[in-house]
């Protein structure tokens, strides 16, 4: 082979390199990241809850329950990461997978959680690929890609590490 092909073949090896690393940055799928499913429930204050009205937010969403321990460990947590990150842009969402609202409306004012809480759906599970487990937490980027998932209870610090890298 002469030194112009192996030339070329170094330049065109090159080029589609750069192609492939500038398309990955700018397309999500080609990240792995997939859209959060959007959704339409009420929350506990009886106002609309879409995921959809968050966009342009780094959003942590919470499934959870009353009656699970690992989740009463995280939702302190949440709290307090709503309260140092809501400038910059966090919001968290909780959706409760009881079987009704009373248990969450009590537990909501006994944590005094500043955040939208929801009643889940089996349908509202199945979206996010099944909730067999609490809690699952699903991190979500400004533009509404899934970034992270976590099952069972997560540290703090773990979820601060993620939101400081969308912002």
């Amino acid at each position: 082979m002469t030194q112009r092909k192996i030339a070329i073949i170094v330049a065109l090896l090159l080029l589609g390199w750069l192609v492939l690393r500038w398309t990955s940055r700018r397309d999500p799928r080609a990240q792995g990241l997939r859209p959060a499913p959007d959704f339409a429930l009420t929350d506990l204050s009886g106002r609309p809850l879409h995921l959809s009205d968050y966009r342009g937010k780094v959003v942590i969403l919470d499934f959870w329950a009353t009656w699970c321990e690992p989740c009463k460990e995280e939702i302190p947590q949440f709290i307090a990461l709503q309260n140092k990150y809501s400038e910059r842009g966090l919001q968290i969402l909780g959706i409760s997978m009881d079987d009704s609202e009373a248990p969450v409306r009590q537990f909501q004012e006994r944590f005094k959680m500043n955040y939208p809480v929801a009643v889940g759906t089996p349908q509202l599970a199945d979206q996010y690929g099944g909730v067999l487990g609490l809690p699952i937490t699903f991190v979500i980027d400004r533009e509404g890609h899934i970034v992270s998932r976590h099952i069972g209870a997560t540290n703090a610090e773990v979820f601060e590490k993620e939101i400081q890298r969308l912002f």
